[in-house]
């Protein structure tokens, strides 16, 4: 008689698929406070007010369910560079939020786990199967039905930015890939926003300038509690269920962002843009299923 699912096996992975999702809309929330505040403050300031407010969550957070002992790392060296790529990854995130609307932005992103494809068969030398290749060829031609370069909306700094962004963003994610199991990963987030504050607070006697209307300190905070939130929601998914079960769900920002842009920025994606997003979702949550798949 075939085996069933425990009922409190089921019930954690429908909360964890819970928490992702929650998680994805948090991150939408991040990128829409980042496309206001980033637009109308200096660039680092703006990082700087979301970091404070993330630190200030994260650490509460951790020192209140672990004590001190949050701050224990056997790998300094490597979280300062953590941080260092987040901070890049997160100022050239706002560039491109000035740019791109919160949709098309959310599904270049998406492309991380096939530019992780690239890295780990150019650099470091691993197998790649012919139908990662596939899909990496898939996702990069969902990508150009979106942004479709040369138009009038997607050309210049429209086009660099990102590229440059999610250069930034896979270095990080490779990073922290590395980092797995060797670090709590409540520990890694505080130290990654400590040390991103502390990069950006050397900027502030050249770039201070406070927030001057309610609308931007609204933008601040949704940074802050979007970002710590978000992340929050993502390890508490991670405790419930499987990362197999987990990664199709983190495609579910774009829909959240496109919802995000639609009623705080009244912009609707076309057909062809809305087909490449889809692309870009499947051919992402494909490859990161494969790789759950080849672990095991």
């Amino acid at each position: 008689m075939p085996k069933h699912p425990a009922p409190s096996v089921h019930r954690h992975t429908l909360t964890g698929i819970g928490f992702t999702v929650l998680a994805c809309a948090c991150f939408s929330i991040l990128d829409t406070g980042s496309k206001y505040a980033g637009a109308l403050l200096p660039l680092l300031m703006a990082l700087w007010l979301r970091y404070v407010l993330q630190s200030a969550l994260t650490v509460g957070f951790g020192v209140a369910r672990h004590g001190l002992d949050i701050f224990r790392t056997q790998r300094p060296g490597f979280q300062l560079l953590r941080a260092i790529l987040f901070c890049m990854s997160n100022a050239l995130a706002m560039l491109s939020l000035r740019y791109l609307p919160l949709a098309e932005f959310t599904a270049i992103v998406a492309l991380t786990p096939l530019a992780l494809t690239l890295v780990a068969a150019v650099w470091l030398r691993q197998q790649v199967s012919p139908l990662r290749w596939v899909l990496v060829a898939l996702g990069f031609a969902g990508t150009l039905v979106i942004i479709r370069p040369g138009g009038m909306q997607f050309s210049g700094w429209a086009l660099v930015w990102p590229a440059l962004q999610l250069a930034a963003n896979t270095a990080y994610q490779v990073l922290s890939s590395r980092m797995a199991g060797k670090e709590r990963p409540l520990t890694t987030q505080i130290y990654t926003s400590l040390l991103a504050l502390s990069v950006t607070c050397m900027a502030l006697p050249w770039i201070w300038q406070l927030p001057n209307t309610a609308a931007l300190w609204l933008a601040a905070i949704a940074m802050g509690v979007g970002s710590t939130v978000g992340h929050l929601m993502l390890l508490k998914a991670y405790e419930k269920a499987e990362p197999a079960t987990i990664t199709p769900f983190l495609y579910s920002q774009i829909p959240c962002a496109l919802l995000a842009g639609w009623l705080l920025y009244g912009h609707i994606p076309d057909q062809w843009a809305v087909l490449g997003m889809a692309v870009v979702a499947l051919c992402g949550a494909a490859s990161a299923w494969l790789s759950m798949r080849e672990s095991r």
